[in-house]
């Protein structure tokens, strides 16, 4: 059910039964409890971020001045409150955080990134990645 609904999540309950085979009411219950058991999140619609003027993906990795439990936390917070931020994902290694940005343009990134992304609390020092073409994107989770 999990792979079905991951490759096609506007699947009918009739429809998705039958891919699965067992009858729509099974099918129902059994939806219903990967949603309570939090298997499945959420449910929703992939914009195409062309059409709405957020072309330009962006990575960010971020380095913050201090490695401490409030920093990381002032931090999330307030990148959390950021509506561009797709993720931020807290990383090992030359990084504290990696972003991932969706923008208009190089211009649009730079605004932003004068105005917003360096003046999180903590932000010592910013690497900006531009990519140049997307070759996987939000793929299925494999189990």
């Amino acid at each position: 059910m999990l792979r079905q609904l991951q490759a096609n999540g506007r699947l009918t309950n009739a429809e998705l039964a039958e891919k699965v085979g067992v009858s729509a009411a099974t099918c129902h219950r059994r939806t219903q409890r990967l949603f309570e058991e939090g298997f499945i999140r959420q449910v929703r619609a992939m914009v195409d971020p062309g059409k709405v003027g957020r072309g330009a993906l962006v990575m960010v990795g971020v380095v913050l001045d201090r490695s401490t439990p409030e920093s990381f936390a002032q931090f999330e917070k307030a990148v959390a409150k950021l509506k561009f931020v797709l993720d931020c994902h807290l990383v090992a290694g030359d990084f504290d955080y990696f972003l991932k940005i969706r923008v208009g343009d190089m211009a649009d990134f730079n605004r932003i990134h004068g105005d917003q992304l360096i003046a999180l609390p903590g932000v010592r020092q910013t690497r900006t990645f531009f990519v140049m073409k997307e070759v996987v994107d939000n793929a299925p989770l494999d189990f």
